[in-house]
């Protein structure tokens, strides 16, 4: 899976997405391996990437969320599709529309319990 996402994104792109340090200084992919191996939260947000970006799988329910996801089964019928074409400009634009809309519910919040 890792070998799949860097040969198609690049380490650049993967360190931008996910954010992970093994991506961004010296790396390589037996760092990367031994850093996935030890930390179970990084392993799922990758694997999490792999299924909504690279395989275009439909996104999990909010009981499949609780599910990591390599433990996700899909319909019949359903394939994946083609990598999603992403950038570094695509992935930071991204990031900082959900960090908007993350600030946007927390002032709701804040609103309705005043």
């Amino acid at each position: 899976m890792l070998t799949e996402l860097v040969e198609h994104y690049g380490w650049e792109i993967l360190d931008t997405a996910m954010r992970f340090n093994c991506f961004n200084t010296k790396p390589s992919i037996a760092s990367s391996v031994k850093y996935l191996k030890k930390t179970q939260w990084a392993r799922e947000k990758l694997e999490a990437f792999y299924l909504s970006r690279f395989k275009r799988m439909p996104r999990p329910t909010a009981a499949e969320r609780e599910i990591p996801p390599r433990m996700r089964t899909f319909a019949d019928g359903i394939v994946p599709r083609e990598p999603m074409e992403l950038t570094v400009d695509s992935i930071l634009a991204s990031q900082a529309k959900a960090a908007s809309a993350y600030k946007d519910i927390q002032r709701a919040c804040i609103s309705r319990s005043q």
